[in-house]
């Protein structure tokens, strides 16, 4: 069974219940056979798509993402109220990034804030413009020129 994860973006407004609904009936999948592919308590599920439950633990958000085929960052935006594209934002370190090559994979996690190697505070936007790193292939802002480092 594959999925197409364009079609299964969580919507800007959407909550976790609406989301998760929405994603298991594209599936035709029923709640029982969603739970036990997640390794999650049927009850729990329920709980999340009725709206009581808005937090997912660790266990429950991998196993739904991997029965969804969704990635766990959706998953994520969706708990939080952001958009995937907030979620997924360009972070470099100042201080330790080099121009052209790609960013270490802890500063894009959309929980860190400062470098795990310098302790300097991360960036996503650029100091003069403050338009969003859209690429790490140059070194400069494209809107303002402003060098990134």
């Amino acid at each position: 069974m594959t999925t197409n994860i364009i079609d299964n973006l969580p919507g800007d407004e959407e909550t976790l219940a609406q989301y998760l609904r929405r994603v298991r009936t594209s599936l035709k999948l029923s709640q029982a056979d969603m739970a036990a592919r997640a390794g999650i308590h049927i009850q729990s599920l329920g709980k999340i798509e009725s709206g009581k439950t808005t937090r997912l633990n660790a266990k429950t958000k991998t196993g739904l993402s991997r029965v969804l085929g969704i990635p766990e960052h959706y998953l994520d935006a969706v708990c939080r109220g952001m958009s995937v594209r907030q979620i997924q934002a360009l972070k470099i370190c100042p201080r330790c990034w080099k121009p052209g090559t790609q960013a270490e994979p802890i500063w894009l996690e959309w929980r860190s804030k400062y470098c795990f190697i310098c302790g300097h505070q991360l960036r996503d936007r650029c100091r003069q413009c403050n338009e969003p790193i859209m690429s790490l292939n140059f070194r400069f802002c494209p809107y303002c020129g402003q060098p990134y480092k």
